[in-house]
This record gives C-alpha cells, sequence and structure tokens, in this order.
C-alpha cells in the first residue's frame, strides 16, 4: 500500500515537474531556441499538425530560426501559423527554408513575460500540493479502513512532503533559471 502510494506520488511529481519545464520551454527570451515554436501547429495536407512533424527546425545564429519545411508546398501554410502564433515573430520564406529573426525583448516585454513564468511556476507548485493532498487522502481513508497503523500513515505522510519539497525545489530552480534567460540583455 505505502510503496503503491509513494510510487503513485513520484510519478504524478514527475510528470507535473516536466510539464511546467515543458510550459517554460515555448517561452520566448529574447535568443532563438526551437522549443519557441513547439506549441504551433500548421494546417495542411488536410490536417492541423505540430510543426514539428512537417519541417525541421534549427537555431544556427542565436538570433535566427531556420525551418527546413519536408514538402516546400507547405512554406505558405507554416508562414502563415507563425505569424498567427502569439510570439510575435516575423518569418520568411527564402527559397527552400523559412528564416525567423528573434528580436530584442523590450524592458516591458521581458517583465510581462517574468510575471508569466511566475505564474507558470505558481500553477506548477499548486499542481504539487494537490498530488500531495490526494496522497494523503488516500492515506488517510486506508488508516480508517485499518490497512497501515496511523504511525505507517505518518511515516508515508512524511515522505510525500519530502517528495513535494523536492519538486517545488525544482520547480522553483526552472523559475530561476528561466527568468535568468529572460532578463538578459
Amino acid at each position: 500500500m505505502q510503496e503503491r502510494v509513494l510510487s503513485e506520488v513520484s510519478d504524478k511529481l514527475s510528470k507535473t515537474v516536466q510539464n511546467t519545464s515543458r510550459e517554460m520551454s515555448v517561452i520566448r527570451t529574447g535568443k532563438a531556441s526551437p522549443a519557441l515554436l513547439d506549441n504551433i501547429r500548421v494546417e495542411c495536407w488536410g490536417d492541423n499538425l505540430p510543426i514539428k512533424q512537417v519541417a525541421g527546425i534549427s537555431a544556427p545564429e542565436p538570433r535566427m530560426i531556420v525551418i527546413q519545411p519536408w514538402d516546400q508546398s507547405t512554406i505558405p501554410a507554416i508562414v502563415r501559423a507563425v505569424e498567427a502564433s502569439e510570439l510575435g515573430l516575423r518569418p520568411a520564406a527564402d527559397g527552400p527554408v523559412i528564416r525567423i529573426p528573434v528580436p530584442k525583448l523590450s524592458e516591458e516585454r521581458r517583465k510581462e513575460l517574468t510575471r508569466l513564468v511566475k505564474k507558470l511556476a505558481e500553477d506548477g507548485k499548486t499542481a504539487l500540493r494537490n498530488v500531495r493532498r490526494d496522497a494523503n487522502d488516500q492515506l488517510k481513508k486506508a488508516c480508517k479502513a485499518g490497512e497501515i497503523t496511523e504511525d505507517e500513515e505518518k511515516r508515508v505522510q512524511e515522505s510525500v512532503q519530502k517528495a513535494v519539497d523536492e519538486a517545488v525545489g525544482e520547480i522553483d530552480r526552472l523559475l530561476k533559471t528561466k527568468e535568468k534567460e529572460i532578463l538578459e540583455v
């Protein structure tokens, strides 16, 4: 029982931290990164596909993203999809590739992105607390049903709390790293 609860908690905490990291990675920091385009979907071949499935993406320079479509006929659709995104990027078709210059961020935009990153981190921490609450509820029910003793319940709750604290620390580390990237001029 206790091992199962701890295993579930560990798995859920790990997924929550990964999700928070993924959400933070798509926030523009002023330098080119293929991860900026991860959430963009391109309408082509009668479907709405992630940009990664229709093109190769690279960042050969600190302020330039290059997209190489697998099929040249998808270039206009990719350009439209990038322009329609909320990233504020202006792609330019250049023969068989699409070049996207990544402009420097204004001070106001940096502060706005910092607030957004802090909100994402807080959402991640809230999800971690929900995992802890669910695990503690599960343990209380098991204790009332006589499946585990009160001492075992307390011991497992302490282990759960320790795991949550570690996950919160990981999200805090991700937040500091992303804030540093955003504020870097």
